[in-house]
């Protein structure tokens, strides 16, 4: 007998469940499903998200519903739009051998006279947003005095986007409604106000502590010089070659630059944020979920209700103001039984709230230092030597050109093939992370790491540089630092006085850090001109213009070069 049989789920949505998979089910499940199917009472679970809350609500959801009425008798409210859909495919799912159950999804950004009519066909369970629900019952497309039962999924993420008055004023209109379950992650004031208001002879279900995140999460920490955010975030995702992650940002600026950013240093990445239209919404969760993006940046109201399994890391760039959010965040991943990593970047000033997020939350967090350039590039080679171990071979059709292979390769051997083929993608991270700095803020005097190039290891001697950019080429000082900082990792107190002209400028930078940067401006372009450094002459600089200016004419004469824009 399947476990969910015991727990009196009927035999068809049973084929439904076996359908997908599910043969054990989880804690949650086990205490709400039972306590849902006995009679008409209000509920309150709180559970972790991954934990298998749909199926929770769902399933008893539909075993109550009458197949031969064609009113709304179910309401599931979710706090955004991908979450409606998801909700509303998977009850579909689950009712795969049951009843042709009717059940429509209505949410903003997508047109609403389409939704009306698949409402006025008769729908049975509505799955909404609240302000697309409120929306419609103001155009009297809908009525919710037949609604039976209501579930409020994700209670606590609708209170915090601003849902309140919404939630009311649904309420308050399915007068006939018989129960509520409310389902949330957070106990936070105004959850406690909805069920004081609503709800009576409440029965409260908790697995796992209040406000407690998932057992399955590891929970480390970084910190960092604010100069070094970026820097430090791509030590991190590089250390981890096989991840799969959501990092999380605080506004939709920060979401859309970190992501531009990342997308142009090669990573297969993309952004999820308020300002893009419903339409591109969905192709970039429909990427990720594919796993066709490898990183998905997002803000915290982008990726509320986001449901996507196998998120192997969340990454945190930075803290959230509430800490509650952070429980949402880092929920993200190690969901249903699967271990996972919630990752966070703080500066200094921030580390103390990691203590405070600890005590709310009940979460060990371990700190950890950041990578190396040198222990990247150790991570990756090890994961392309397990790749080439596990990489398929499709041996009918590779061995025609195996002779040409062979006589090819015949004067190299065995462990000179190795090496070659390890070096294939090993030497790209070689040639960012060889001089790469210690980007760990350590105590005066420490002069550890690994590294060339470290922080505070330098002579503490400034270096003067020319560099064949200025004013008109659109550059201000501002820039020329997050540009340092963001491709070779130079922090912002290691570079010196900057002397901005028409056609060049002068710089000085820490001498830990020339080699990296004098070497590193030699791939960028700018105006189709390759950037062109040198030690900065000691005559005194002319500010004529450029057609004078005889340092510029000295770097112009040797030619143009393609590389990488500026």
């Amino acid at each position: 007998m399947n476990s969910f049989q015991q727990l009196g789920i009927a035999d068809d949505l049973l084929q439904g469940i076996v359908a997908l998979g599910f043969e054990t089910p989880t804690p949650i499940q086990e205490a709400v499903i039972p306590a849902a199917l006995e009679g008409d009472i209000d509920l309150i679970a709180l559970a972790q998200t991954g934990t298998g809350k749909t199926a929770a609500f769902g399933l008893p959801l539909l075993q109550r519903i009458n197949p031969s009425a064609r009113t709304v008798q179910a309401l599931i409210m979710c706090p955004t739009r991908e979450l409606c859909v998801q909700v509303a495919n998977d009850l579909e799912n689950y009712s795969k051998f049951a009843h042709q159950y009717k059940v429509v999804a209505v949410y903003g950004g997508a047109g609403i006279e389409g939704q009306i009519r698949q409402l006025k066909a008769g729908a049975q369970i509505v799955v909404a947003t609240p302000g697309r629900l409120m929306d419609l019952m103001t155009r009297k497309a809908i009525r919710l005095d037949s609604v039976e039962r209501i579930v409020l999924d994700e209670a606590d993420e609708m209170l915090n986007m601003g849902f309140k008055e919404a939630i009311d004023y649904i309420l308050a209109a399915a007068e006939n409604r018989e129960s509520i379950w409310l389902f949330s992650a957070t106990m936070p004031e105004e959850v406690r106000r909805i069920a004081a208001t609503y709800m009576d002879n409440v029965r409260e279900i908790t697995v796992g502590g209040r406000n407690q995140t998932n057992e399955n999460i590891e929970h480390r920490y970084y910190v960092c010089r604010a100069d070094d955010r970026y820097a430090a975030l791509k030590r991190v995702v590089d250390a981890n070659p096989g991840i799969y992650g959501l990092i999380f940002c605080r506004t939709k600026i920060e979401a859309k630059e970190t992501a531009e950013q990342m997308i142009r240093d090669g990573y297969n990445s993309d952004a999820l944020h308020g300002d893009l239209a419903q339409g591109d919404r969905d192709r970039v969760m429909q990427r990720f979920r594919e796993k066709n993006l490898q990183l998905l940046i997002a803000t915290d109201v982008a990726a509320r209700g986001l449901d996507v399994n196998d998120i192997t890391h969340v990454i945190n760039y930075g803290l959230p103001d509430e800490i509650e959010v952070y429980t949402h965040r880092a929920g993200r991943t190690g969901r249903a039984g699967k271990t996972g990593v919630s990752i966070t970047i703080v500066t200094p000033k921030f580390e103390e709230r990691i203590s405070q997020i600890e005590r709310k939350n009940k979460a060990k967090f371990t700190k950890h230092p950041l990578p190396t350039g040198m222990e990247v590039c150790e991570q990756q080679l090890y994961n392309i030597i397990r790749g080439i171990h596990e990489q398929e071979v499709h041996y009918q059709e590779i061995e025609p050109f195996m002779p040409w292979i062979m006589e090819e390769l015949k004067d190299l051997d065995k462990d000179e093939l190795i090496r070659r083929f390890a070096s294939v993608e090993f030497n790209r991270f070689l040639a960012y992370y060889r001089n790469a700095p210690d980007i760990n803020i350590r105590p005066k005097g420490d002069r550890g790491g690994r590294d060339g190039a470290q922080r505070g290891a330098g002579s503490g001697q400034m270096h003067r540089l020319f560099l064949n950019v200025g004013e008109i080429d659109g550059i201000n000082k501002k820039e020329f630092i997050k540009f340092l900082s963001r491709n070779f990792g130079v922090p912002g107190g290691s570079i010196g006085q900057i002397d901005l002209n028409k056609a060049y400028m002068h710089f000085d930078i820490d001498s830990a850090y020339v080699n990296v940067v004098r070497q590193g401006l030699l791939d960028f372009t700018i105006n189709n001109r390759r950037l062109r450094v040198d030690d900065a002459a000691p005559q005194k600089e002319k500010k004529s213009g450029r057609k004078d200016d005889a340092f510029y004419e000295k770097w112009e004469k040797k030619g143009k070069k393609s590389g990488k824009k500026w």
